[in-house]
């Protein structure tokens, strides 16, 4: 629990009200990846309902290596119940197609098997983490959520991605920081069909950049060219030349014939800005 001086009486307020929403199906499933936000909501839940909550990561294809260390140390290090299990969004002709509706796909698939998982063990609900400030980019996976009967809980109360941070921090979860994440299949611009072997050229990328000291990046598979996005406060360390064929030398062994640094930088929503001009505009 947060010390009362530590946040904002409204933001205490808030987390109260949380509490609630999450106590009323008595027993609930989150959906926990590691992020920031699934695991504020999974501490929220695990100090709502205590055993009454159960933290469930979706392994695929399409899930980095980095987050499940994440979420495993957060379950870890909270005492919080836990369960891996696997989804198969890989296997919808659909989700590879890698449409704009992509997210829909893959949330569909998660939440029947968490729908199934919820069921058998006699759970009241599902919860998800999508945050206020989710709402204003596209979010197909939403449908999906209201489609299956997922909560939304933060949706409830009207939490920010800010006043998850600020309650995070303050409950100690070492994730209050971390950059914003998202499954690897969104580093492949729409229509650029997804498989598994464009998804380990994403995750590769993105580790060895992590390596040279980035920490806010997205390395985006555009076939033979990677377009790497960084932090813009990141950006000036990139312009140095050795660090410049650092990069080029970590990414072209993986198979990317050109590599190119987005001046524009890192910004969550960058492959949805097409949704909003030409042909996809046309069909949204």
């Amino acid at each position: 629990m947060l010390h009362p001086s530590a946040v904002p009486p409204a933001l205490v307020a808030k987390q109260e009200a949380l509490f609630e929403r999450l106590r009323a199906p008595e027993r609930v499933l989150v959906a926990f990846s590691g992020g920031v936000d699934s695991s504020y909501l999974a501490w929220a839940a695990h100090a709502a309902l205590g055993d009454g909550a159960l933290a469930v990561t979706a392994v695929s294809a399409s899930y980095p290596a980095a987050h499940r260390a994440v979420a495993e140390r957060v379950v870890r290090e909270f005492g919080i119940p836990h369960r891996f299990i696997a989804t198969h969004e890989m296997d919808s002709t659909a989700y590879r197609a890698n449409q704009p509706d992509r997210c829909y796909h893959c949330k569909s698939e998660l939440f029947d098997v968490l729908g199934a998982l919820r069921d058998e063990l006699g759970f009241g609900a599902v919860a998800y983490g999508i945050n206020c400030d989710d709402t204003g980019d596209f979010r197909p996976g939403h449908r999906a959520a209201d489609e299956h009967g997922v909560l939304s809980p933060f949706l409830d109360v009207a939490l920010s991605k800010a006043e998850i941070r600020a309650l995070s921090r303050a409950a100690g979860l070492p994730t209050a920081d971390l950059p914003s994440s998202a499954c690897l299949s969104s580093r492949l611009p729409y229509g650029t069909e997804v498989t598994p072997e464009r998804l380990a050229q994403v995750e590769a990328g993105e580790e060895r950049l992590r390596a040279l000291g980035f920490r806010q990046l997205r390395v985006r598979h555009h076939g033979e060219l990677a377009r790497v996005e960084l932090d813009p406060s990141e950006l000036p360390a990139a312009f140095d030349p050795a660090m410049a064929r650092a990069i080029v030398a970590a990414l072209k062994p993986l198979g990317f014939r050109f590599v190119s640094l987005d001046l524009e930088g890192y910004r969550t929503g960058a492959l949805n800005e097409v949704l909003f001009v030409g042909d996809f505009a046309a069909r949204r």
